[in-house]
């Protein structure tokens, strides 16, 4: 798909479905801003979502304190959800509208998140440019959750790369330490089970 087909792609779904009709919905993201708060970081860390969306993480990292918080999606409609639902809170985020395969980051980030943003990319060239964003623009922590081995192959309709913590350790390892893995079981709003996998890295110094 190309990348133009592929924002429309994402817009559309934000555009049609409802939170309670998307897989990736999460009500509370206990698991998410675990592995946030265990990073150490301080509230006034430069905090990057990535594949964001409407996903309410940054609603939970304001309640937090968290004060440098930027959400980035390749769909525009999806970042639109989101700031109206924060209302006068949105002016406290930073929105950007990019695929992440072509994102040019202007400041380097202390913490970066991903959850299901990745494991979309399925080239080479892709997984490769993705590995060089983090390694020039993460500071300190990186966060990521794809699929597993045991989740599914496709996602929205679209193939994913599935992973366990042995390929994701390998694709960081030039440049980040891993500190935990995992595995958890996601719950989506229609009761159907997606098995994930989450690592945490720390930049090599």
């Amino acid at each position: 798909m190309s990348k133009t087909g592929l924002k429309q792609h994402w817009d559309s779904v934000y555009e049609n479905k409802t939170p309670d009709q998307v897989s990736w919905t999460q009500e509370k993201l206990e698991t998410s801003l675990k592995l946030i708060q265990d990073a150490g970081l301080p509230k006034t860390a430069k905090i990057i979502d990535i594949g964001g969306g409407d996903s309410k993480l940054v609603d939970y990292l304001l309640d937090e304190g968290y004060k440098n918080i930027t959400v980035l999606d390749i769909s525009a409609k999806s970042l639109d959800k989101a700031r109206k639902r924060l209302g006068n809170k949105a002016s406290k985020v930073t929105w950007i509208v990019s695929d992440i395969s072509t994102f040019k980051p202007d400041t380097v980030y202390d913490l970066w998140y991903d959850r299901a943003a990745f494991h979309f990319l399925t080239l080479k060239e892709e997984i490769e440019r993705y590995q060089t964003i983090v390694q020039n623009f993460v500071s300190d922590s990186l966060i990521i959750g794809t699929f597993s081995k045991n989740g599914p192959t496709k996602c929205s309709g679209l193939e994913i790369s599935q992973y366990d913590e042995q390929e994701l350790s390998k694709t960081f390892k030039n440049h980040f330490k891993k500190e935990d893995c995992f595995t958890t079981d996601h719950i989506t709003p229609f009761n159907k089970v997606q098995n994930f996998q989450f690592c945490r890295f720390r930049k090599l110094k």
